[in-house]
């Protein structure tokens, strides 16, 4: 586990071109869009989505994908409750710089414990944090089971697995709510239309 808030004689040293000085070069606000659902629910997708519509509206975005990163940054983590709340910790952490490097960062995580998710929030002003809730019954992300994870839990061959014998514990006030309507999912590019709707309505899409 991290021992951060254990050290002792460091100090925070303050740079003269700050957060305001890179949203204005870059003409856009930094904030952190957290996109939270089960595997297979399609977190990955409209993160990438979301990421080349904001590119083609001339946005610096960047994507922190939850697998991506246990490649790298976390990956000496495995998925017992304690490692999952130091990866989504190490995330929340990263996104907060990216946000304050005037990006638009797009974490893209499974994410499952609501405390962890409510503590990267605390990390960023509450308006910066915008927590988009992929929606989708465990029915649909079951079948739909792009990496073959679903069916290796039920055959018990993987323990702990979210929505399986794990808890997803879903948002109780996310900015932005995506789901099947009439049995129908979005495609992405309305998946990715509906974040950048929001995004473009609270005035992150130009500097202020």
């Amino acid at each position: 586990m991290s021992t951060v808030g254990n050290s002792t004689n460091i100090f925070w040293h303050e740079c003269p071109v700050g957060k305001a000085d890179r949203q204005k070069l870059l003409n856009q606000q930094g904030c952190v869009v957290w996109i939270t659902g089960l595997s297979g629910s399609g977190k990955s997708t409209l993160a990438c989505s979301l990421g080349r519509e904001l590119h083609s509206r001339g946005n610096l975005s960047y994507v922190l994908d939850g697998d991506n990163l246990r490649h790298g940054l976390n990956k000496n983590l495995g998925f017992s409750p304690e490692d999952r709340t130091e990866n989504i910790r190490r995330v929340g952490e990263v996104s907060k710089l990216f946000a304050d490097a005037g990006l638009i960062c797009i974490a893209s995580l499974i994410s499952p414990y609501r405390k962890d998710r409510n503590a990267c929030r605390a990390l960023l002003p509450d308006a910066n944090f915008v927590e988009v809730f992929l929606n989708m019954p465990l029915e649909l992300c079951e079948a739909r089971d792009p990496k073959g994870l679903y069916k290796l839990a039920r055959a018990g061959k993987i323990k702990g697995f979210t929505g399986i014998d794990d808890p997803y514990e879903p948002p109780l006030n996310c900015e932005i709510e995506i789901q099947q309507k009439d049995g129908v999912c979005p495609t992405p590019n309305e998946m990715a239309g509906k974040v950048v709707s929001y995004l473009e309505g609270k005035g992150f899409l130009h500097a202020h």
